[in-house]
Parts: structure tokens; sequence; C-alpha cells
């Protein structure tokens, strides 16, 4: 994506934000396709890994990912649901940054909508073994059979309470803040860049 201009008001800010993350779900190719997801580690550490974005719905402001059931991640927010997905675009010169709670899903229709609809090369990274993290000798074989990976197929939805993005430009950086209690409009503010 090429540099251009920051939206001038809130509303339209928002707008081309989550048109952005939902350009990362269908152009593997842009940069939201691939965020990085922060969580609270079992130890209390943060940590950061860079996931897949397999899913947006802004109408219910929730965001999907897939992952192994046996990677820590999800033990982690099994423990702190609360996560950040951070979204940077170097072309654009825009980073966004949408937090809000985690729910897991791996035996009920939402998992197994998603599973049919993945494709059997990405069904292989569910198939590894032993668990993703685990110490070994040398690399693992790679899996034969996609569907020895359903067990450990799991998928997160977050669901955004806080999306802020932060515009740069020679001209003057953007940074607003968006912030969604139970209702469908958010509170919204420019914020000091």
């Amino acid at each position: 994506m090429t540099h251009q201009a920051a939206p001038a008001t809130l509303e339209d800010t928002l707008a081309w934000a989550l048109a952005l993350v939902a350009r990362g779900v269908a152009d593997r190719r842009h940069p939201f396709h691939t965020p990085v997801l922060a969580t609270t580690g079992l130890d209390g550490a943060p940590q950061a890994r860079t996931v897949v974005l397999r899913g947006i719905d802004p109408a219910t402001r929730q965001l999907r990912l897939h992952t192994d059931a046996r990677a820590g991640k999800v033990a982690e927010l099994e423990a702190e649901p609360r996560a950040t997905l951070m979204f940077y675009d170097p072309g654009a010169q825009l980073q966004l940054r949408l937090a809000g709670r985690a729910t897991l899903h791996r035996d009920d229709a939402l998992a197994d909508e998603a599973w049919a609809a993945s494709r059997d090369f990405s069904r292989m990274c569910y198939a590894i073994e032993p668990a993703p993290g685990r110490a070994i000798a040398a690399p693992p074989a790679a899996p034969l059979d996609s569907q020895a990976g359903r067990p450990h197929f799991c998928v997160v939805i977050l669901h955004l309470h806080t999306l802020e993005s932060l515009h740069l430009a020679a001209g003057g950086h953007r940074r607003a803040r968006f912030a969604w209690d139970q209702a469908s409009t958010p509170a919204a503010t420019w914020l000091v860049p």
C-alpha cells in the first residue's frame, strides 16, 4: 500500500482502519494479514507472536485466528483472556492496536465450520507431533494426514473492546482511540501522537 492522507474525521478513521483489517483477511500479501498477537504469559511476562488473521466481522467487532490448541498462547488466553493484536503497514505508515477479550473454540460449530473451510495445507500444521514449543533433537517429519490435526485445531475469537490507530505523516501524525462498552457506537477521541 502506498502512503495516503489520513482520514479527516474520527468516523472515517474507524471505517478506514476496519476496511484495512478486512483487506488483510482477504489479501495474504497485505501487511495486515499477519498481525502480532500479544498475551500475558503464564509467568506474568508479556508474550508476542505473529499470527495469521482469518476473519473479521465489523458488525460484531470480532476477529478470528486459528491456532494449535496445544500452543502456549492457548494456555495463556485461558488464564488471562485479554489480548492485543498489533498491525503495521509500512507503506501506509499506519499502526493499529486492537484489544479485547479472547474466547477459544475447539469442539463447537464455529471450530467445525472453520476447519471445514481450511485448506489441506493449513490443516497439516495442526497434525504436527509433538506439540508446538516442545524441545526436540531434530525437526519433525511433515505430517501426512491432514485430518489428524482436527483434535488440535482451535479458533480464537477476539472480541474487540478498543481500537487505536496511529498514522505517521510528514505533515503531522494522527492518533485516534475508539472504545466500546456494550454499545455499538464507540466512544471516540483524538489523542496526542
